[in-house]
């Protein structure tokens, strides 16, 4: 199971001493529910229908068969036998998907010395055809050199990987078996929030475990997996319930089990599975020609807030936020410049920045695709062809969200010569000292700013003007350990 971790979200721009989250990323929240005290005249209320509990039992009896236990045998390095080794597990990074499994299955080191062992691990998966056709994660086989699949009546087989893709976590087997049981096909287009799931997997080894919850959300766009509009629940999900199904309230498998959001690795409320859609397409990829391809679209683009919103005169919060540009890109062909605001593509609408690479990583490399975009209050249409994913891994950046020294709260100078070439800019000014406002954003000593609202700015008289021209908040691109984000300062 892959955990994400606050270590783990890292933004763009690490602008954690703001202490505000951007809306795109994910919190931390309690694992209880609130239930508000009901008045005692609600005469007026609309009535709210009731809905029947569904049959778990009758789901996991009729389904739980073509669930399986997956084990996989890799290579872990030699390391010391040491307390500090121990700590570390078992030879491999831990932000490596394959940590939290070997290093419960790991075996402790001969005394004397370091050795190469096989490192173990286990996940889940399930059986979608009776050929013996099996979906799983990416993460579970991952440098896998053995993959074996168990089924509920014992039965043991050597699963062949047919392909993995590891920009949607999804992996398709194939064992020698005919006759099999396999799990019924939904659509996660069809699950609404508050609608009842149900999920089994082997949690830590228990195999065919069966745990039960509900849709938190929909279209949930995650930091390290900008490809996949997850569906959050609040199913208990633990390590070896990766790639295990997700079933809907009529026993029809909607999802892949595969991340939680967790201080301690372990499940604390917020479960993530991968839609059928984005899995059946990559399965058809995979079966056909062994490997899954995405386009990119060559930005980095960060959410909007309301502050933004204001600052790009947007009637609302909604769209992805260009911050950068490939130089030579498909994005940079197609006319797209740092400040603009991607409001659909082909007619989908782009709420969350994470719609976006969510939407542009499921379609075909070189498929032409109309954007339409906000630049300085208005709208246009732009075309653009895509490239491939594979060629270059497109960014998607975490806004943590929120001249002079007075107002704005920036002490600027420009960019000496050195300085610009040494930065990679062709204009800038760089913070000697923040206070107030910006600081307060985010924005720290040492940042170059290099426009202010879209625009660029060369000169500390540039940004006074523009600071005069606002009234109640700014968005100032910022490029710091060279990336690029914007930040949002609301003034006064």
């Amino acid at each position: 199971m892959k955990t994400l971790s606050l270590s783990a979200t890292r933004l763009v721009l690490s602008l954690a001493a703001a202490g505000i989250v951007g809306g795109a990323s994910v919190g931390l929240v309690s694992g209880y529910h609130a239930h508000a005290a009901v008045p005692a005249i609600a005469a007026q209320a609309p009535a709210v229908a009731t809905v029947a509990m569904p049959d778990f039992a009758q789901i996991a009896q009729r389904h739980g068969a073509a669930v399986v236990n997956i084990s996989v045998v890799g290579k872990a390095g030699s390391d010391e036998a040491s307390p500090a080794a121990a700590r570390r597990g078992p030879g491999i990074d831990p932000d490596d998907p394959f940590f939290e499994f070997f290093k419960r299955f790991q075996m402790p080191d001969a005394p004397g010395g370091g050795r190469q062992m096989p490192a173990r691990g286990q996940g889940s998966g399930f059986i979608i055809s009776a050929d013996g056709l099996v979906l799983t994660n990416a993460h579970v086989v991952r440098n896998a050199e053995r993959v074996t699949v168990k089924l509920t009546d014992r039965r043991e087989f050597v699963a062949k990987v047919l392909g993995s893709d590891a920009k949607t976590d999804v992996a398709v087997l194939r064992i020698d078996a005919k006759d099999l049981p396999v799990v019924p096909l939904g659509s996660a287009r069809d699950l609404q929030v508050g609608e009842w799931v149900l999920a089994i997997g082997s949690p830590f080894g228990f195999e065919n475990s069966v745990t039960a919850g509900v849709v938190s959300a929909k279209g949930r766009s995650l930091p390290d997996d900008s490809f996949v509009p997850f569906i959050q629940t609040d199913v208990a999900v633990n390590p070896g319930n990766s790639g295990g199904p997700l079933f809907n309230s009529r026993g029809e498998v909607v999802g892949i089990n595969s991340q939680i959001y967790s201080h301690t690795g372990g499940y604390q409320g917020l479960s993530f599975a991968i839609p059928m859609e984005t899995v059946l397409q990559v399965k058809d990829q995979i079966v056909a020609h062994g490997k899954a391809s995405h386009a990119r679209l060559g930005v980095a683009v960060q959410e909007i807030n309301q502050t933004l919103a204001e600052s790009f005169k947007l009637d609302k919060p909604e769209g992805a936020l260009v911050s950068s540009v490939e130089p030579g890109g498909p994005a940079a062909q197609a006319g797209l410049k740092v400040g603009d605001v991607i409001r659909q593509v082909n007619g989908q609408a782009i709420v969350g920045s994470g719609d976006l690479p969510a939407l542009i990583g499921q379609t075909a490399p070189g498929a032409q695709v109309r954007l339409n975009v906000w630049r300085e209050g208005k709208a246009m249409e732009l075309n653009a062809k895509l490239g491939d994913a594979a060629d270059k891994t497109v960014k998607t950046a975490r806004a943590d969200a929120s001249t002079d020294q007075g107002r704005l709260g920036l002490a600027l100078r420009p960019l000496a010569p050195q300085e610009r070439r040494e930065v990679g800019v062709e204009s800038g000014l760089l913070v000697e000292d923040a206070r107030g406002p910006a600081a307060l954003a985010g924005v720290q000593q040492g940042d170059v700013l290099l426009a202010v609202n879209g625009e660029k700015v060369q000169s500390v008289e540039q940004v006074r003007a523009l600071l005069g021209k606002s009234t109640k908040s700014l968005a100032l691109l910022i490029q710091r350990d060279g990336d690029q984000i914007f930040v949002p300062v609301r003034l006064g």
